[in-house]
């Protein structure tokens, strides 16, 4: 398990869905699923960013400039459930254990662009 307080990911597109790779942790091309690529394009959307390859910040503790919150709902099949602001939930999956000991009771995340243009502010 990585120790940092807030941890980073690039969730990129790849075949229609959500992924990111963190080779200091063993993921390559870990999908999000159920509900969660829906709570993070709505979050994209919110903010108006559009893209297909994002830097993601988050944390168990609330941080300066965290865009989303998602809290814990429940546990099931090896991995936990959380729900956004708006109601919309998702499911994590294990690879959650690979930052965090045990889930957290909230999330904070800050997201944007991984490779913005030059001169745009998001």
């Amino acid at each position: 398990m990585n120790t940092n307080q807030i941890q980073v990911i690039a969730p990129y597109r790849y075949n229609d869905t959500w992924v990111f790779d963190d080779e200091n942790v063993g993921l390559f091309r870990e999908p999000f699923v159920v509900g969660i690529p829906e709570i993070l394009e709505a979050a994209m959307k919110a903010e108006g960013i559009a893209g297909s390859k994002l830097l993601l910040h988050f944390s168990g503790a609330q941080f300066p400039g965290y865009k989303k919150k998602l809290t814990w709902i429940r546990e099931e099949f090896g991995g936990n459930w959380y729900k956004d602001e708006a109601g919309r939930e998702g499911w994590l999956c294990p690879a959650l254990f690979k930052y965090f000991d045990e889930a957290p009771a909230e999330i904070y995340a800050d997201f944007r662009l991984a490779n913005p243009v030059r001169g745009t502010t998001k």
